[in-house]
């Protein structure tokens, strides 16, 4: 007898549905899987088999044939188990056929017979409602995940006897509700009122935060780089819906989701050590899954101690920064994943972190200093627009009692240039008017979001300077020994400060504020 199960695979981030058909015939009692699986799916037979027989239904003695249609996809991962083992229930005749139909089923089965967590439910629950299913049996526990999906009912299986006995009529499981995003919390971290002193460099957060540009803090150890950075986050615009969906898919897909979250309503921030290898930080593997700045997508990557990071590792991110999205080949073919993110990176000025403090000297040769120094490319460090000193903080603002400025403030400071700026750029792509008071939630996908995204026409279009600007424009390139993308990026920063300022037009004060951030040549 042949039956037939619906199922799921994950394909970079996107689900393919994939057909468990098996067949029961005569033969030596055995169960071969065919349809292109990996080890982890050919290992299904044993576990199918303990699990049926160990929830106390009738496993058939015979042979028994899988296969996994379109056999041209690949199979990996354990999610098969439960959708094989209801397809060899049916084929055995312990279960009717119409039981399953118009269903989905996803889950890992244990040898007692409950079924475990798998991997990637967001995107498999989103092709199957697009594939016209309108119902899906998964794990208990990412059951709060697939029902983010609208218009899908899902029905939590903690094992397979219950799900057993919820398609025989005996015992129904109740669906599980649908779960609105605005109904999952959003976690407050770190606030920069908490951080003492460092206000220039807060400015400076404030303004990558506004226009999403990278920065690069330099200090000595304990100067508080490392708080100001995980501080970022609370200042950053808060999530959209489509954004939040956006950023839960990689981590579904990661197997990245934090316990008891099935939505991620919190900008990303990743801290990645600095021993990670270039597959650990772009993705990789034999069949690719996204890396460290995949999951930074819409939120903060932060590279501490950066030169302490492989140069190898370090130069592969120079694609992603460009192009905010990063492909990896192999010779089964090319996945591409999303890398929107904004790079925070800190490092010490030598490395014995000391090098131009006003209290402790250096202990460094100037050989040193120059040789870790230069440990960071110069097409990398151009990729970065923000470049900012952060000093030790005296006594008296560590003493203070009284607290700075809250995140909260200065997010709406952020969210209202970020607005602007997305005003801009749709009234670009549409040739339309926009009243002031208008706000928008998402601009055209093909449109720039924020400005450090805008292309050379953009920049031309919106970053033009008067006449004083461009007299200090020309002397900073000629000082500064500037390159055309240098000079595209100061222009992107200064459009920013000038939008936090609310300032239509560019003004010599933001576009010196913008040179300000550009890197400084240490004296050793």
């Amino acid at each position: 007898m042949l039956s037939r199960v619906y199922s799921c695979a994950v394909i970079g981030l996107d689900g393919v549905i994939v057909e468990v058909e098996v067949d029961t015939g005569d033969g030596l009692p055995s169960m071969v899987i065919v349809g292109l699986p990996d080890t982890a799916v050919q290992e299904s037979r044993e576990r199918v088999q303990s699990a049926i027989k160990n929830a106390g239904l009738y496993f058939p003695r015979k042979r028994i044939t899988v296969n996994l249609a379109p056999a041209s996809v690949r199979k990996e991962g354990p999610a098969y188990d439960l959708p094989i083992a209801l397809g060899v229930l049916i084929a055995a005749g312990v279960l009717p056929p119409q039981a399953v139909e118009g269903a989905f089923v996803i889950g890992e089965l244990s040898l007692d017979g409950r079924v475990r967590h798998a991997r990637g439910v967001l995107p498999m629950a989103a092709s199957a409602r697009a594939s016209g299913f309108k119902r899906i049996f998964v794990p208990q526990e990412d059951a709060a995940e697939a029902a983010l999906i609208p218009d899908l009912e899902v029905i939590p299986v903690n094992s397979l006897a219950a799900l057993y006995a919820h398609l025989n009529g005996d015992l129904l499981i109740p669906p599980r509700p649908p779960i609105k995003p605005e109904d999952v919390p959003v976690i407050v971290g770190t606030d920069f009122r908490e951080i003492k002193g460092q206000e220039h460099v807060k400015r400076a957060l404030e303004v990558a935060a506004a226009g999403g540009h990278n920065c690069l803090m330099i200090g000595p150890p304990g100067a508080g780089k490392t708080l100001l950075a995980r501080a970022l986050p609370g200042v950053l615009p808060r999530l959209t819906i489509d954004e939040s969906l956006d950023v839960t898919r990689i981590y579904s897909v990661a197997d990245a989701l934090p316990p008891d979250t099935p939505l991620i309503q919190n900008r990303p921030f990743r801290a990645p050590h600095h021993t990670i290898s270039h597959a650990g930080l772009v993705g990789g593997g034999n069949w690719p899954h996204p890396g460290e700045i995949s999951l930074a997508h819409r939120g903060v990557l932060f590279l501490d101690e950066l030169p302490e990071f492989g140069p190898r590792v370090l130069e592969v991110m120079r694609q992603p920064l460009e192009d905010k999205i990063v492909t990896i080949s192999r010779a089964q073919g090319s996945l591409t994943f999303p890398a929107n993110f904004m790079l925070i990176a800190a490092m010490n000025p030598c490395p014995c972190g000391y090098f131009g403090d006003s209290l402790k000297p250096c202990t460094c040769s100037a050989g040193t200093v120059t040789k870790y120094q230069k440990r960071i490319s110069g097409p990398l460090m151009d990729r970065i627009d923000i470049h900012i000193e952060v000093p030790r903080v005296e006594y008296e603002k560590l003493s203070d009692r009284r607290t700075g400025e809250p995140s909260e403030a200065v997010r709406q400071r952020v969210e209202s240039a970020r607005e602007r700026q997305r005003k801009r750029f749709l009234v670009q792509t549409d040739n339309i008017r926009l009243p002031e008071n208008t706000r928008l939630e998402n601009a055209p996908t093909d449109a720039p979001t924020c400005n450090s995204d805008m292309r050379p026409a953009e920049v031309r279009k919106f970053c033009q300077l008067d006449d004083t600007g461009q007299s200090l424009m020309k002397t900073a390139m000629n000082q500064l020994q500037l390159s055309a993308r240098a000079y595209h990026r100061i222009l992107k920063l200064a459009r920013t400060i000038a939008d936090l300022a609310g300032s239509e037009n560019i003004g010599p004060a933001h576009l010196a504020e913008a040179l300000q951030y550009r890197p400084r040549v240490l004296q050793v």
